[in-house]
């Protein structure tokens, strides 16, 4: 008790604290250390699934916690893999859908019916096309109903011969399914079913409400809804790329939030084929192709003629005119030939143009005025500004075969103007900027000096607690002992012997005074 009694108000807290602490670190440890850690290992699960597991884990002994709406059922971080690989093994998780696993038992001894038999196979048919989209990626959740024709041995319409299906789909939270994902549902379901046209096939999202519309073969007008939805992205795309790169050009030169751009275009998807045969001579000056054969040939003749033969006319009865004789004489004959087959060039092209080019372009720029620039100057920046831009319009519209070069042709297609910015309260920004910065400059000083004070006044205030807190050691009380009051020496020294017996310290400090004092 005398140990306890020389700590000070202070110190006994600090002790109570400290085992106390002590204490509840040690059961708070305990209860961390022997608790059981659960995982989660199924969920998303309907209430046909959510018991089947339940049935298989209390046959097995593993221990689980149910979720409060009975989708998700979790196990020992221990029995987590083991469970998973088991329930699945067994195929207890069939999404509130059977498969054609269903036909593996059999419903009666004897057998089943037609209509028992096409109720299983439709129920079948339908939780086999589930299981599959949502195998897809993004896909939460499937339900699909599916209508086939009927057997007949008599001819019918061609739509009755024809199966069709309603599938809702619910997506994933955030997941947002592109086109190429919309026509692989569509596929998906039209090579399952049998005679399932994908005209005949209607998909919905399930969050939404909204018609899901494929671009393949066979999607009726979604080919030509799909053309102009891609369409209307890449041009919204190329809007978009050219305004961001017009505003991070111009916000190094005019600075951060002191632009707007305002892009619009035009975008020509005509797609062109141009095939062309062409011949071309290898020699362009002469006009000649190369030679690949030639052939020459000469001929020469030289001899003697032989003298005419007959009777010369001078009778009666021989022809009038007839030569009747002449001399031999030489003769000589020549004869040349030639031929020479050339090669030209045979080009063959076959061109085809690019899926767009730009038809139009403009370019609206809104510029929040500097107040440091005079209006001359803030005149000529625009004008370099609106230059600039004018050179980039003339760059994109180089394909549609219009010559702008002249000084005023892209005056009507890029537009630049000075205007201070509104902000959200209804004022402009068309202030100087050293205002702001003033602005800011004093009021961060007087925040600055406003946590100095509190904290200088909190430190002060501490330490005057601490010195509360703070105990006086103890004035030591010397006893008094009244020599006046006694008679002899004899009670003075009764009396001093006492002291010395009951309290030793104090007569040491009573004779150091004494002796002080003398």
């Amino acid at each position: 008790m005398q140990y306890w009694k020389n700590f000070n108000r202070n110190q006994k807290i600090l002790l109570f604290s400290t085992l106390a602490f002590i204490i509840l670190a040690i059961v708070v440890l305990t209860i961390q250390f022997t608790k059981t850690e659960y995982e989660v290992a199924f969920q998303n699960l309907d209430a046909t699934d959510s018991a089947a597991v339940m049935q298989y884990l209390d046959g097995q002994g593993i221990t689980y916690q149910l979720s409060q709406d009975g989708t998700t059922i979790s196990v020992p971080t221990e029995s987590a893999a083991k469970a998973k690989v088991a329930v699945g093994s067994q195929g207890l998780i069939q999404n509130g859908s059977i498969g054609f696993s269903e036909f593996n038992t059999s419903s009666s001894a004897i057998g089943m019916t037609d209509n028992e038999f096409n109720v299983k196979y439709r129920n079948a048919l339908n939780g086999e096309v589930s299981q599959l989209l949502r195998n897809m990626n993004g896909v939460q959740n499937a339900k699909v109903l599916i209508n086939l024709p009927q057997e007949s041995l008599f001819a019918t319409d061609e739509n009755q011969d024809t199966a069709s299906a309603s599938v809702v789909i619910q997506f994933k939270p955030g997941f947002r399914a592109s086109q190429e994902a919309i026509d692989g549902y569509f596929n998906l379901i039209h090579t399952a079913v049998p005679r399932l046209p994908i005209d005949n096939i209607t998909i919905t999202d399930g969050t939404d409400g909204s018609e899901l519309v494929a671009t393949v073969k066979g999607g009726g007008s979604g080919n030509l809804i799909g053309a102009v939805q891609d369409n209307m992205a890449l041009q919204k795309k190329y809007e978009s790329d050219v305004e961001n790169n017009v505003r991070q050009f111009l916000s190094r030169l005019l600075g951060p939030d002191k632009v707007n751009v305002l892009v619009t275009s035009t975008l020509n998807f005509d797609q062109r084929t141009t095939k062309e045969d062409r011949v071309e001579p290898v020699d362009t000056e002469n006009m000649q192709g190369i030679a690949i054969s030639a052939q020459k040939i000469q001929e020469s003749y030289t001899g003697t003629s032989s003298p005419d033969s007959g009777t010369a006319g001078t009778g009666s009865t021989d022809t009038p005119t007839y030569p009747g004789g002449s001399s031999s004489g030489n003769t000589s004959s020549e004869k040349s030939q030639s031929t020479i087959n050339y090669e030209v060039n045979r080009i063959h092209n076959e061109i085809a143009a690019s899926p767009y080019h730009v038809q139009d372009l403009s370019i609206n720029v809104l510029i929040d005025p500097n107040p440091a620039l005079s209006t001359a100057q803030q005149t000529t920046l625009n004008n370099q500004i609106q230059t600039m831009l004018q050179n980039l319009v003339r760059t994109s519209l180089a394909e549609n075969g219009i010559d702008y070069t002249a000084a005023n042709a892209l005056q009507n297609k890029v537009s630049v103007v000075s205007q201070p910015f509104v902000t959200d309260d209804g004022s402009n920004t068309g202030f100087l900027a050293s205002n702001w910065q003033w602005i800011a400059g004093v009021a961060a000083a007087l925040v600055i000096g406003i946590i100095a004070l509190v904290m200088y006044r909190r430190r002060k205030q501490q330490a005057e607690e601490m010195e509360e807190d703070i105990m006086l050691p103890p004035v030591t009380e010397l006893p008094s002992i009244s020599l006046e009051n006694l008679t002899n020496d004899s009670q003075v020294r009764k009396q001093l012997e006492s002291l010395a017996k009951k309290k030793p310290d104090e007569f040491v400090n009573l004779l150091r005074t004494w002796l002080a004092d003398e």
